[in-house]
Order: structure tokens, then sequence, then C-alpha cells
């Protein structure tokens, strides 16, 4: 039987829709018999599957068992967690392929899939290919099984096992009625300190607030916490757990590469010159410190199924993103999850005699910098306008990196611009040393756009 998924969902790095509009069971079972195939002519036939908590996930992972057992495969269904669960129920049980259905931090009506096979991120043309054998109809036909096997203690443990602070913290955490609040809640028992969790009961209409820690307004509840109740630190999560967000015993937040840096410093005192990546809208601040601490700093593309493969390729350690994404290989799997980078950030805090998070965030070298801007821009148009201004650089002889757009460097510091891979948005950003430097550096910028026909404001 051939099937037809809506043109916008099958994404860059995950498979994303609207339920109702975009996405319905029918796709997720289209989804599941597609990946199943891919994972038998790959040699393999385990797939692991979760969910997270979305009103419209569990009907969606049934309806993907259905079609990975229509495609003959094993399903052993981890259960209703956080996309690290995922990732390591299909390390630790050797899976052929493990599929996540999560909508990550999108809007309650949103849902999703994402995907590994053979233990590396599927991602790019490997999705665009599942609507390609769904279309055709070239699918594997079996009679598969399925089985529950819950990770939910397993993963605990393991996370709990990497603690190596030697004092005892008071850390408050936003789960955001995300997929992470039933692991945090046990998490927490078994950590020494005193923790306040908020917003753990999993709701996936998020009644609180949105659950998307890079946006600062998300971070309020976190903030007001940490400061009535005098806490060390503040860690928040997204909807799905594989993003983090930070904020120090001062309500301030620390920004994906700031947490970098410090996470960074521990792990080259044991790994000295180890290779360290960021990605292309991480601060300037990262690679200088890397490199002053000893370290490799690696500039990478954005895009966490990106970051993963380049890890694997490179043999880094440690990566990150600005989104909030921090992956681990260092004692760790190499992909990204949000707890097990919380639990090595309050290891480095609680070894700290004289410091708290706040004095070490001071320590920093201070630059001023742009939000990440993002504005509209047309599918079809916005590859050709980083082009366009690419050309311009190249012509004035502009000292510039293309790994990911245009990262353009000038005395006064240096700007972006790139196109999203998964919107029809242009992604821009500026960092300078001066608030006068990012007027000029926001300036060019602008300039480069409107000689392309972009509009933005000044």
């Amino acid at each position: 039987m051939t099937h037809i998924f809506h043109p916008t969902i099958l994404r860059e790095y995950d498979i994303r829709g609207i339920v109702g509009e975009t996405l319905f069971t029918a796709d997720a079972k289209a989804i599941g018999q597609a990946f199943g195939t891919r994972v038998r002519r790959n040699g393999g036939h385990v797939v692991c599957i979760g969910w997270d908590g979305r009103l419209s996930s569990p009907e969606m992972a049934e309806a993907l068992a259905e079609g990975l057992m229509a495609a003959g495969c094993a399903v052993r269904r981890v259960g209703r967690g956080p996309t690290p669960m995922l990732y390591f129920a299909a390390k630790v049980r050797d899976a052929d392929g493990g599929i996540m259905v999560t909508g990550s931090h999108n809007p309650p009506n949103h849902n999703g899939f994402k995907m590994v096979l053979a233990g590396k991120p599927f991602f790019g043309a490997d999705i665009r290919d599942l609507g390609v054998i769904a279309a055709a109809g070239d699918v594997e036909v079996g009679t598969g099984t399925v089985v529950d096997d819950c990770l939910f203690e397993e993963y605990v443990a393991r996370l709990v096992q990497d603690w190596d602070g030697k004092r005892e913290l008071k850390v408050v955490w936003d789960a955001g009625n995300g997929a992470t609040g039933e692991v945090l809640t046990e998490l927490v028992k078994r950590l020494p300190g005193r923790h306040t969790v908020l917003f753990g009961e999993i709701d996936g209409r998020f009644p609180n607030h949105h659950p998307d820690p890079t946006e600062p307004e998300n971070l309020e509840a976190l903030q007001d916490r940490v400061l009535s109740e005098g806490a060390d630190l503040g860690i928040a999560f997204d909807g799905d757990g594989d993003r983090i967000g930070v904020v120090d015993g001062e309500g301030r937040i620390l920004w994906g590469d700031q947490i970098l840096v410090i996470l960074a410093e521990d792990l080259l005192k044991t790994r000295p010159g180890a290779t360290i990546i960021a990605d292309v809208k991480a601060s300037k601040v990262f690679f200088d410190e890397v490199r002053r601490m000893g370290g490799k700093a690696v500039m990478g593309r954005t895009g966490h199924s990106l970051i993963k493969t380049q890890m694997a390729e490179i043999g880094a350690p440690l990566a990150g993103e600005m989104s909030g994404h921090i992956f681990f290989a260092d004692r760790y799997y190499g992909f990204d999850d949000a707890l097990y980078a919380a639990i090595r950030l309050l290891g480095i805090v609680g070894r700290w005699e004289r410091e708290t998070l706040a004095h070490r965030r001071d320590r920093l070298p201070h630059m001023v910098n742009t939000p990440e801007l993002r504005f509209d821009c047309p599918d079809e148009r916005k590859f050709a306008v980083v082009t366009e201004v690419r050309a311009r650089l190249e012509a004035a002889k502009a000292n510039f990196t293309a790994i990911d757009g245009v990262r353009v460097d000038t005395e006064d510091g240096w700007w972006l611009l790139r196109a999203s891979n998964t919107q029809a948005v242009l992604v821009a950003r500026c960092e300078a040393g001066s608030s006068e430097g990012l007027k000029r550096l926001r300036a060019t910028l602008v300039e480069h756009l409107a000689a392309s026909g972009v509009e933005m404001e000044r």
C-alpha cells in the first residue's frame, strides 16, 4: 500500500507536524513500516520506541508499532519518558533502530518522530527516503512482535552513576510539565542536597509555561524560586528532555555556550588537549576560553544530528549548541541528554570549594550580543540569500567562515547569517566587545540583507 505524507512534515532532523492537520496516525503507521523497511534492509529487526507526554503520543506510538510490526520488526516499547531515555534504550539493548514519538518544545497540538538507525542519527536524506519508500509502497512485509521493556529504573540508575560532587547543593528544577517529569522526580531522590521540582507532572497541555528553556520568559518561575529559596542554581528542560536551561544563584541565565565552557573546563583537567565542538552560533568567548584552557575548539554546523555525527567522526568527547543541546561522549554515549548534562554540571559545582556558579559566570569575558534573530524568508529564497551575501563578502575580501551560512569576523566582533534547515526563515546573530561595536555589526548585516531584498529592522 502506498502512502503520501504532507509535504511539510519530513524535516531535516526529524518528522514534525500539527496533529489532525498535517500529521495523523496513518502517517505514524506508514513511518513505522517505512523505517522498519530500512532497518530490515540494513540487516536488523529490533526497534525500540518511546513517547513523550503529549496527549496524542500514546495513539501515535501504537500506530507506529503497528507499522514496524507490519515490516517484520521486533518492537520493544520503552514507555513514556524523555527522548534521551529512548536513545539510552537503543544503546543498552543493542537495538538496530529507535524511534521517539515527540513534539519536543513545539506547541501542544504538534507531534513528531526522532530516529536513530544502527546507533547513528537518522536525518536529512534518510528522512526523505522514508517518503520515497512510502509513496512507492516499496516496503518489507512480515509478522513482527511487540514487548514492553521499561528502562526507567536502569536509566535513572545510569544518570546517578556519574554524580561526583563533594558537597550538597540546593537546586531548583523545572520540568515544564514535559517528558522529564517522572524521571526527574525519581532522580532527585537519589541525589544529595535539597531539591525542589517545579511542574513535575507530565501534562501535554503545558499549563504553566511553554517547554522551551531558550526563551527567557519560560525561565521566570525558575528564576523566582531560585532567588526565594536561596538556591545554588536552577535547571530547566525542554519538552522532551534533550535541551537544558540553567540559571545561577542570582537568577541569571547561562546560555548554551556558557554552560559548555564550564563543562569543558572540567573535562580538560582529565582529558588535556581534547577536541570540543560548539555550533556556529556560539560566542567567540567559547572558542577563546577552550583554547586558553588547552583544548581544541572546533566550530560545527547547527543541528543536533549534525553535531552528533561530527563528534563521532573526529572523536570529540564533548559538544554543545546555543539551543541547549549538550552531548557527552566522555563517560557517556555521545547523544544529547539534558538530564545527564545536569548531573555533570552539578558534580562540577559540588566540587568547587570557594566558588559559586554565579562567580564562575562573572569570570567569563563579557561580550554584548543580540539574541538569535529570526525573520521570514521563503524556502525557495533563503539559501540563495546566503549565497548572495557570501559572494559579496568574497568580493570584499572579508574575513569569514562558511561552515554553516556565513560567520563574519571584524574588529568589532562577528555576525552570522544562516538559513534554517527546518523553517522558512533566515537566522542571524551579532556579538561585539561594546554596544557601539554591536550597532556597527548589526548595521552591516542589515545592509547585506537589504542588498538581497530582505528587510530587517536596524
